[in-house]
């Protein structure tokens, strides 16, 4: 796996928008799951959970996104890798 063109000069992220956007998704699935799985047991209602995990999962996942955006556009931690596959020696 490779990185896009460094950020610092252009100011665009390190990797795909869609790519930020599907993770965000298959992680807030699983959180929903999760929680609803918990608000059930609690509660002891599954349609109430099911309301309790769709009323707080869309809040969490504008949070996941808020978060991961800044890290995309963030060269910290980021080696790119050249055309063989191996990495920069930096």
């Amino acid at each position: 796996m490779s990185l896009r063109s460094s950020s610092a000069r252009t100011g665009r992220p390190l990797r795909d928008r869609s790519r930020a956007i599907v993770k965000t998704v298959r992680y807030r699935f699983a959180t929903l799951c999760v929680t609803v799985a918990i608000a059930r047991l609690f509660v002891g209602d599954v349609g109430e959970a099911l309301t309790i995990g769709t009323v707080a999962d869309p809040v969490r996942t504008e949070t996941e996104n808020a978060r991961e955006r800044p890290w995309d556009h963030s060269q910290w931690g980021a080696r790119a890798t050249g055309a063989s596959g191996a990495r920069n020696g930096r």
